[in-house]
């Protein structure tokens, strides 16, 4: 006879099995932009970018390659007391790269698209073949959106780094205090 405790152990091991054979079937390449959901598994690829693990995350960066981390700024709390003062939290990136926030998301409203083609342009210095890195933290789609929206820009040298600053730390790489780009 199978106990009600012995039925319970045999579900949870059914779906522990379940969830570990999922976790290993590779994400498949969307043609279009992640909506929602970005922190999820990502896929191996990028069409029109390189895909790079973090030893080659640090070459390109010392050999010049612009990183640009897009890592959303924290939303206000909706439900703060009057009067209260908003301190948003601290974000840590890579150690002398760029912090664009809020250009990763799947749909840009006018404004952050325009700030995102403005700093690409500043941090390319108009040069559509710089390489650029784009990161944010490991199993993260708003650094994928990013990379698919400078590629449909034009920007022909896009670098996407899927482990971003979780693998930079593990690597033992500098991490610093990150403010956005104005």
């Amino acid at each position: 006879m199978i106990t009600p405790p012995r039925l319970a152990c045999i579900a949870l091991a059914l779906a522990l099995l379940t969830c570990a054979a999922q976790a290993g079937e590779p994400v498949a390449e969307p043609t279009d932009y992640r909506m929602s959901d970005f922190r999820a598994p990502v896929p191996a690829s990028l069409a029109g970018a390189r895909v790079v693990d973090t030893a080659a995350a640090h070459a390109l960066m010392e050999a010049g390659a612009v990183m640009i981390d897009v890592y959303p700024r924290a939303p206000k709390p909706p439900n703060l007391p009057a009067n209260t003062v908003w301190r948003e939290p601290a974000h840590e990136s890579i150690e002398g790269g760029h912090w664009l926030p809020n250009v990763g998301y799947g749909k840009l409203a006018a404004e952050p698209e325009a700030y995102f083609r403005r700093h690409l342009e500043r941090l390319s210095g108009g040069d559509k073949a710089k390489p650029l890195v784009f990161f944010c933290l490991e199993n993260c789609w708003m650094s994928w959106n990013a990379a698919k929206r400078a590629l449909e820009w034009g920007y022909s040298n896009v670098v996407w780094y899927p482990e971003g600053t979780d693998g930079w730390r593990a690597a033992a790489h500098p991490i610093a205090r990150a403010e956005p780009a104005p």
